[in-house]
């Protein structure tokens, strides 16, 4: 029997955040590693923190290649410890999570729709000093007729333990195959903490009194002023893979989170 053809070596992209150390770490596993463009990547390597991870996904949501990403930045939650050694090693044995963003259909006040996706929330905000009021619907039934509130959500179980969880909304595990629908300093109904919904449920959102009361809606970063609707899903057909070391992986992250103080 013939040997097998060796493998080709692993295609590896750096791209890094503007912070001088991400950028500068960039520049040292480019020379140490060889590096690519995304493009024509077998793998991405983002350096910064979780807003640059974030927007490192948004820019692959075509090739859907995956990503490692090491914390050169302020805040690690979807980053690996940053470590120059052993890169090829760790990409070898990482764990691969996959996720789904949602996709958010926003009307402005003129009646034009504006579409984004989400890798962790769809959230919903006041625009001025005065409350907003939303009616809620799901899967074309209204549940809640008006809620008074600073604004709403609708997080992914990638994004719970991020905005989600700071406005006390559930994490929520990776597998569950649940959304977390969160009020933000919710005022009627007062005792209202949100729901946990079905990953196929369709979400839509109208603003009420919008000239008074106008709400903005934000996909992540893509925002949209004066909306009057917001419809929210998940996007099942698209999937985006993180990948984590394999002593640490996001799945533990986000059980760890739970019992954190």
């Amino acid at each position: 029997m013939s040997p097998l053809p060796p493998r080709p070596p692993l295609k590896i992209a750096f791209v890094a955040s503007e912070r001088p150390e991400a950028e500068q770490a960039r520049g040292r596993l480019a020379a140490r590693y060889g590096s690519v463009s995304p493009a024509a990547a077998d793998v991405i390597v983002a350096l910064g923190g979780d807003g640059f991870m974030l927007e490192t996904l948004h820019d692959n949501l075509e090739r859907r290649t995956p990503v490692f990403g090491m914390n050169r930045g302020s805040v690690g939650f979807l980053m690996n410890d940053f470590e120059e050694d052993h890169l090829l090693e760790r990409l070898a044995v990482a764990g691969h999570t996959v996720i789904h963003p949602l996709q958010m259909d926003a009307w402005d006040a003129d009646g034009a729709v504006h579409s984004g996706l989400a890798i962790n929330e769809v959230s919903l905000l006041r625009q001025t000093c005065q409350s907003a009021k939303l009616r809620i619907w799901i899967d074309d039934t209204v549940r809640l007729e008006e809620l008074i509130c600073d604004g709403c959500m609708v997080a992914t179980a990638a994004g719970s333990t991020a905005y989600n969880l700071s406005a006390h909304g559930p994490i929520i595990p990776l597998d569950a195959r649940i959304l977390a629908l969160t009020p933000i300093s919710a005022f009627r109904p007062r005792q209202w903490r949100g729901a946990l919904l079905s990953h196929e449920a369709r979400v839509r959102f109208d603003v009420l009194e919008p000239e008074k009361r106008p709400v903005s809606a934000t996909a992540d970063s893509f925002e949209v002023r004066r909306v009057t609707r917001v419809d929210v899903r998940e996007r099942r057909d698209l999937a985006l893979t993180m990948l984590f070391d394999a002593s640490r992986s996001f799945e533990e992250r986000v059980l760890a989170e739970q019992f954190n103080s």
